[in-house]
């Protein structure tokens, strides 16, 4: 018997059989570094909303409904101090990265997003404030917010982002967005180890370049994830192991790292960015580091849509 409620899931992906690719650099694995610049786009009773992110460094214990201080000065960290530091790191290792702006973010604090561009890393968007995309009730409240979001982006830094990520998953409609307003790619994807194309808009496809969770620093904030920066370490260690294995096997391979400024940030969680980033510039010879539109657009031209 079917169930009337069941959605067209794609559950096969490549089915084993990976497209045949090459990295720019003549490798296997290419490697994305992303850094998700919120502070200042996160709900705050403080700012107007009806009640502010729970979600930091503890629970918060403020009633709902009323200003959370300690939650705005958690996330200030971000940009107060962790920012720098981990723009140190990239320095010092002379790695790119992607930064996921929340727009209402850029806002605030343009000047801090025009140097971070200025430094050489991708902007993209991350959705107007910190909230998931699947939460908008219509399609055209979710347009204006991500037309808004790359206005500021675009205003601010010079460059007009040509890649999404938005905070948790989806709306229906947010990838057809994408599509019609010309974006390179998608990121909200977490089904897979490779780009892959989508069709939203017929005669409009949109690449997904996936994400991932597990190797993603929010993990030191949920109890089944990182305590110890060297856990992190660790982690990211093993993909990267894992990852060299199959891709001397010949097998094409992504490996996505998410950071946040307020978390790996902070002094002892920034040895986990600052130890992954050397490693990631030991094994540089081996390893395409890119940005996510660097990314995009070497797939796009190896695998286009038509070889789906």
């Amino acid at each position: 018997m079917t169930d009337r409620a069941t959605i067209d899931r794609d559950l096969r992906g490549y089915a084993g059989t990976w497209p045949d690719l090459t990295w720019p650099n003549g490798g296997k694995l290419a490697v994305s570094v992303v850094i998700n610049f919120e502070e200042g786009a996160e709900l705050q009773v403080g700012d107007g909303d009806a009640r502010s992110e729970p979600m930091g460094e503890v629970i918060s214990v403020v009633p709902a409904g009323k200003r959370d201080q300690g939650q705005e000065q958690i996330f200030a960290y971000g940009t107060r101090a962790g920012l720098w530091r981990m723009l140190h790191a990239l320095d010092e290792t002379k790695l790119p990265a992607t930064i996921f702006f929340c727009g209402r973010a850029v806002e605030r604090s343009p000047d801090l997003a025009r140097l971070v561009v200025a430094r050489g890393h991708e902007p993209a968007v991350h959705g107007w404030r910190w909230r998931p995309h699947a939460d908008y009730d219509t399609r055209e409240a979710e347009a204006a917010d991500l037309d808004r979001a790359t206005e500021v982006i675009a205003a601010a830094t010079g460059v007009r982002p040509v890649g999404f990520f938005c905070r948790g998953g989806e709306s229906p409609w947010t990838r057809a967005l994408l599509a019609e307003r010309g974006f390179l790619y998608g990121s909200n994807g977490f089904d897979d180890d490779l780009p892959y194309w989508d069709e939203p808009v017929p005669g409009r496809p949109l690449l997904i370049v996936p994400y991932a969770l597990d190797s993603n620093d929010m993990k030191f904030f949920h109890p089944n994830g990182f305590v110890r920066a060297q856990e992190m370490v660790d982690y990211v260690t093993d993909a990267l192991d894992v990852l060299e294995q199959e891709a001397a096997r010949d097998l094409p391979r992504l490996l996505n790292l998410g950071f946040h400024l307020r978390i790996v940030g902070r002094p002892a969680r920034f040895a986990a960015f600052r130890d992954i980033m050397r490693l990631l510039a030991s094994r540089r010879d081996r390893l395409w580091i890119a940005t996510r539109a660097e990314i995009a657009r070497a797939f796009a031209a190896s695998v286009p849509p038509e070889a789906r």
